[in-house]
């Protein structure tokens, strides 16, 4: 079984899931394959490397084996580790369906430290014109588990990387208005440049790693959206 996310389940069919028999010792190339003869157009754009293979929540190589009992899914364009095990760091990055608020996140990460002198955030809110259309409202789609590690990857890499106290990280999942909140970074540290810094990397390495995948409906239809300013 194959699970679909965003454009490759309406080129097969508005299904979320497709069923290939793969003998015994089968590799992702196999996979692929079979995917070319029965699905072709979702072929072609795995051969272009539009869209990635993940086994087991992770994306795939060609000579990566598959197993029995293996979770594999096809990953499009995304719309944008382990936890460390510190109480509370569950609260810090998050996948929800309902909004949040803006100042409550800010004290989450504020109560960290009071070495913290300088707060930077990034809040990604819903518009109302996309590429020269007018949008509706929008729709996200996760890959649940994989998307929230990938949040936590980004958390501690920023913790590590960058000079700084605090990072929480959250986005929104399911049918967002016009105006409303999608996404949440927030950065505390002792001085305000590495905030900044952190906050950007953040942000740009969301969008280029993490299974979120966005759904614009327009007067004119619905559009899934595979690149992100």
């Amino acid at each position: 079984m194959v699970r679909l996310f965003g454009m490759t389940k309406v080129i097969a069919g508005n299904q979320g899931t497709l069923s290939l028999d793969l003998a015994t010792g089968s590799s992702v190339k196999d996979l692929i394959s079979g995917l070319e003869a029965g699905y072709p157009a979702i072929g072609e754009l795995i051969q272009k490397k539009k869209v990635l293979v993940s086994v087991n929540q992770e994306v795939a190589h060609e000579d990566t084996m598959i197993q029995d009992g293996d979770e594999i899914a096809l990953l499009p364009p995304f719309a944008g580790g382990s936890p460390s095990g510190q109480v509370g760091d569950e609260m810090l990055v998050r996948v929800q369906r309902e909004d949040f608020s803006v100042d409550a996140e800010i004290n989450l990460v504020r109560r960290k430290s009071k070495r913290i002198g300088g707060i930077a955030t990034f809040l990604g809110i819903a518009r109302d014109r996309s590429k020269g259309r007018d949008v509706d409202s929008m729709t996200f789609e996760h890959y649940e588990g994989m998307a929230q590690t990938k949040l936590r990857e980004i958390r501690e890499r920023a913790l590590k990387d960058f000079d700084i106290i605090e990072v929480a990280i959250l986005h929104r999942f399911g049918e967002i208005a016009i105006g409303d909140n999608i996404v949440l970074i927030v950065v505390g540290a002792e001085h305000r440049a590495e905030a900044f810094r952190a906050c950007e990397w953040a942000i740009t390495e969301l969008k280029r790693i993490t299974p979120i995948w966005k759904l614009e409906h327009t007067p004119e239809g619905e559009v899934w959206v595979e690149e992100h300013p």
